[in-house]
């Protein structure tokens, strides 16, 4: 499983105009069963999102294909863990 913290390189009126595109590649992602949680930090300097189902290098391949790295909007930081306890309820993938 993975945390994926993005942080903004650039002023927020350039990252709105890629927004809808950001979107779409989340959404691929969440159809494909990869991504489990999103949304934006507080304040809003960047992202985060809960990837499980595939290796470093996958997610790394799929980083790639965001909008906002193609734009150089965002960079990626990427922490890798294994949960061995969650909230009853709750599924991880």
């Amino acid at each position: 499983m993975f945390i994926v913290s993005l942080s903004y390189l650039v002023e927020l009126e350039q990252v709105d105009r890629f927004i809808p595109a950001h979107l779409e590649w989340l959404e691929q992602n969440y159809t494909d069963g990869v991504f489990l949680a999103s949304g934006r930090k507080v304040p809003r300097t960047g992202g985060v999102i809960l990837a499980s189902g595939l290796n470093r290098a996958e997610l790394d391949a799929r980083l790639a294909e965001d909008p906002f790295s193609v734009q150089g909007i965002a960079e990626y930081a990427v922490i890798e863990f294994e949960p061995n306890k969650v909230r009853e309820g709750v599924s991880l993938g």
